[in-house]
């Protein structure tokens, strides 16, 4: 098959979360499957326009990012369709498009016009991207329209869990004959390093003796490190040595950093914002402790890293966090509240055995989450949309 991917980000070019690692990681596993695959993304500044990558072609997609999110994807849709049709002129004509999230609806509209068959991959919706909220204001309504109407013109959609498929369904009344999970994956040696913890403590000021608790996520709303941040007090009333590190960026970090210096807790707490990946890497072997805190998550990659590197993990009970973590055998689930979180920490920091008892858990269920599996998947999508 020629395979068109639309996507906003990647792992090569510009990468915001977990939508550029699935669907780099997915177009690889194609292509090693002896597919033509073809990405339309984004690129960084100075990246050339085109690039071939472990099997993929990327092209990159230049477009005026507009005056506001909307105009952004629109324009950023529009280029995608030129460099398809354009790249069509001398490869052929694509079998079949696949687009990541609400950001390529227009080109997926345009191109399902012309005659494509058409794939949508949701990896969250604007509902859930809010904290499981409605909104009222003009980019929440305009987004979720442009979900909906995404919905429609597929011929399949996939989404990364159950509770995203039902969330699907209920927000968008997709059908869910129309709709197949297909999950996350990771390669777990690709997370496991060998570090010395005690030197990458003292990096970042922390005694090596010190339990180390790491957040790992977007500092966004939908993941709930605000949640984490009130949590903190309680963890260190039991605890005063515990340390905890927040690695990611987004809008929240300038009022996360605001608010443990009202709590009192600034000394205990390490804002990193963005890390490259092999500091990420480094700080997720040397923790003691990963916490997923989110308010909505329709999977939670960071669940499968921390499992592949062998670490605990405090998770809410939320989507698919809810959905793949058993408790007390893989991680422990709490409820998206300060007070549960700390539980939760607590527990852990009070209970060596069971740290090592879930630990190991979450070390054998990530092996069912691979690539091959999420691979096989896939291509049955495809078998069934062309026919």
């Amino acid at each position: 098959m020629r395979i068109a991917v639309l996507s906003w980000e990647s792992l090569y070019t510009l990468q915001v979360g977990g939508l550029g690692v699935v669907a780099t990681r997915l177009c690889e596993e194609l292509a090693k499957s002896g597919h033509e695959v073809y990405m339309f993304t984004r690129g960084a500044p100075g990246q050339p326009s085109y690039m071939y990558i472990n099997g993929v072609n990327y092209y990159i997609c230049e477009f005026d990012p507009g005056m506001n999110c909307m105009q952004f994807a629109y324009n950023m849709s529009k280029s995608m369709v030129k460099n398809l049709q354009e790249v069509e002129k001398y490869e052929g004509k694509f079998d079949i498009i696949h687009g990541h999230d609400w950001m390529v609806v227009d080109a997926l509209d345009e191109l399902k016009k012309a005659g494509y068959p058409v794939v949508l991959t949701y990896h969250s919706t604007e509902y859930g991207r809010n904290g499981s909220k409605f909104g009222d204001w003009w980019e929440f309504r305009e987004i979720s329209k442009k979900e909906w109407w995404g919905g429609q013109i597929s011929d399949v959609v996939t989404t990364v869990s159950n509770a995203m498929k039902g969330e699907l369904n209920w927000l968008y009344k997709i059908p869910m004959s129309k709709i197949e999970v297909i999950p996350n994956a990771v390669d777990p040696a690709k997370y496991q390093l060998n570090v010395d913890p005690a030197e990458v403590k003292r990096r970042y000021g922390i005694d090596p003796s010190s339990p180390l608790i790491h957040f790992v996520g977007r500092m966004e709303y939908q993941k709930g490190p605000d949640l984490l941040v009130e949590a903190i007090p309680k963890v260190l009333e039991a605890h005063p040595e515990a340390r905890f590190v927040f690695s990611g960026s987004g809008g929240m970090k300038g009022q996360l950093e605001q608010r443990a210096r009202e709590l009192g807790i600034a000394h205990a707490v390490k804002f990193l914002g963005f890390v490259p990946y092999r500091e990420f890497l480094e700080i997720l072997n040397a923790c003691d402790i990963v916490c997923l805190p989110s308010r909505n998550e329709p999977f939670g990659i960071a669940l499968l890293e921390a499992w592949a590197a062998g670490k605990p993990v405090v998770a809410t009970d939320v989507g698919g966090l809810g959905e793949n973590v058993e408790n007390f055998v893989d991680g422990v689930k709490v409820f998206p509240w300060p007070d549960s979180i700390a539980w939760g920490i607590n527990y852990l920091l009070e209970s060596p055995d069971g740290r090592e008892h879930v630990a190991r858990g979450g070390r054998e269920k990530v092996k069912k989450f691979s690539w091959a599996n999420s691979l096989a998947k896939l291509l049955k999508v495809y078998e069934r949309v062309l026919g």
